[in-house]
């Protein structure tokens, strides 16, 4: 058996992963029955993975943050692997082990290795590469109702393989928030 590993993004609708505007975090768009959803996702035993850039700007803003949402309070105390080849410090994350080497062979280990699923929330560079691997179990998209195509930043499936999708569950979140779960496959 192996881990199931979740590439657990979100993003525009129009595809950005982030912004420049002044939106703030989840575009605003933010619900009670969004945050509970992400809590209850978080509470399972998981171990989390991330790109050093990922991890270089979630250390930075989290450490920064007055106050966090419960889910990403839990999210910072799971374990995690940070795939890197420059970071030698976890930068204060509670319990992150920096793990340098090809991302896709570490995560082939992992998903063999770990006895509890593997979570990327993020990580769009290390994700993509996971895909044309074909190392991603499921794509968790989580689509905000807004267009930013003034200031979204950072496409989220940029350049990424052609693969196919099979829908596993959908979900609205406070009347308005898409949460979309595939199984990738390759296209052909």
């Amino acid at each position: 058996m192996t881990a199931q590993y979740t590439f657990d993004v979100f993003m525009s609708l129009d595809g950005f992963g982030s912004h420049t505007g002044d939106w703030g975090g989840h575009w605003g768009k933010q619900g009670p029955e969004l945050l509970a959803h992400r809590l209850a996702q978080y509470r399972e035993d998981q171990r989390m993975v991330f790109g050093a850039h990922t991890h270089r700007v979630n250390a930075r803003m989290l450490s920064a943050a007055a106050e966090l949402d419960p889910w990403v309070t839990r999210l910072r105390t799971l374990p995690a692997t940070v795939l890197s080849t420059t970071l030698a410090d976890p930068l204060g994350w509670p319990d992150a082990t920096i793990v340098a080497g090809d991302a896709v062979e570490v995560v082939a280990r992992l998903k063999e290795e770990s006895p509890v699923p593997l979570r990327s929330h993020g990580s769009l560079t290390l994700n993509r590469a996971l895909l044309a691997a074909g190392l991603v179990d499921r794509v968790q998209v989580t689509v905000f109702p807004v267009l930013t195509g003034q200031t979204g930043v950072r496409p989220v499936f940029e350049g990424v393989a052609d693969l196919d999708l099979e829908l596993l569950e959908t979900r609205t979140l406070d009347g308005r928030t898409q949460e979309l779960i595939y199984r990738p496959t390759r296209h052909g």
